[in-house]
């Protein structure tokens, strides 16, 4: 297994560690819930270094990944970042990922799961060869700061005001001793900061976040609790909701889908399904009682299969069991009363409106 710079760290603060995408990383260091709730009232601090992170150098490199993805890339200022998809021939989404735009280089942050197949893919890519490529994952860190006291925290350990930078935008700076990136990006529906500096600096700048934010409720967070985080603001997830066999238009990702600009692939698949229409719709689902419902779970309608959930928790912000699913649009509008096949009993559950959790801006 890979480990990440901070694998050591993780050991010596009670870190649960488990085999994730190849990576030895920490599912809760305490318990979900109280790492949750922390990065809801206070701030979390999360060792995200396992995904993946590629550069890409050179005047081909706009053309080039403007080529491969599906959102706009010439519609990028310096500083900006924006969710795309991959897709492959037919629409179907080989990963969902962030590119970034720099002064001087493009980057590409990538789930850890997908990375080597979309480093296999772009290589086989027309234009590859005039870019300059880089996988700098291994040898750099990457570290998520995420809760409401995040951007206190951050100007507090870096002594430098960041609260005019705008969601979804990079830069590069100098901070606690190290070269890196800043963005104001993440995966918790909260606000917060993501962190990449080379790999021997990334324990420092962990070690220096944790002893500022020690008066703002700082605790570590592992990938238990990113998971119910993401859930509750219905981000997907891929290899859950997303996959090579769901296109970016039944995912309800239609915003990161441009149509008026160069071939790409997946392009023609997806204009033929917005044309003729999506069949199937990603919804959230709230259940009665207290029993979770997992992925594969059968969503039914009068008796009938109609649909699957993709992700479920008992969500620790709202106290209600929640999900996500794929149902025929027909059957999609919130209100919708279905059943969900837990093992053999069927539970009540109503469809509800996405995202289940949004916080005050």
């Amino acid at each position: 297994m890979h480990t990440t710079p901070l694998n050591a760290w993780h050991h010596s603060h009670n870190g649960r560690m488990v085999d994730f995408a190849g990576w030895e990383m920490p599912v809760q260091y305490s318990s979900i819930v109280e790492e949750h709730n922390a990065v809801r009232n206070a701030v979390g601090l999360f060792d995200i270094s396992h995904m993946g992170r590629l550069q890409f150098r050179g005047d081909s490199s706009e053309a080039f990944l403007n080529g491969v993805l599906t959102n706009d890339t010439s519609k990028l200022k310096v500083g900006d970042v924006r969710y795309s998809l991959v897709c492959g021939k037919d629409g179907g989404i080989l990963d969902d990922v962030l590119i970034y735009r720099f002064l001087d280089r493009w980057e590409l942050v990538v789930n850890a799961s997908n990375r080597e197949k979309i480093v296999s893919w772009l290589k086989h890519c027309a234009g590859f060869a005039a870019v300059e490529f880089t996988d700098i994952t291994l040898s750099t860190g990457m570290i998520a700061v995420q809760g409401s006291k995040a951007l206190t925290l951050v100007n507090e350990a870096i002594g430098t005001d960041l609260s005019g930078m705008k969601y979804y935008t990079a830069k590069d700076a100098e901070f606690l001793g190290t070269s890196g990136v800043i963005s104001r990006t993440g995966y918790t529906g909260e606000d917060g900061f993501e962190l990449v500096m080379p790999s021997a600096n990334a324990e420092r700048v962990w070690q220096t976040l944790f002893e500022f934010g020690a008066k703002h409720g700082i605790i570590a967070a592992g990938l238990g609790c990113r998971d119910t985080l993401r859930l509750e603001a219905a981000m997907p997830l891929y290899g859950h909701e997303l996959n090579e066999t769901i296109d970016p238009l039944t995912a309800g990702l239609q915003f990161a889908v441009k149509f008026n600009k160069p071939e790409y692939p997946g392009k023609a698949a997806l204009e033929l399904i917005k044309s003729q229409g999506v069949k199937m719709a990603r919804v959230g689902l709230v259940l009665e009682g207290r029993r979770i419902a997992r992925e594969e779970s059968a969503i039914q309608i009068n008796g009938q299969d109609v649909g699957k959930v993709t992700s479920g928790t008992f969500s620790p912000t709202l106290q209600k069991v929640i999900a996500m699913a794929y149902v025929p649009v027909e059957s999609a509008s919130p209100g919708t009363a279905v059943d969900v096949n837990l093992r053999g009993t069927l539970v009540p559950a109503k469809i509800v409106p996405l995202p289940f959790y949004k916080r005050n801006v």
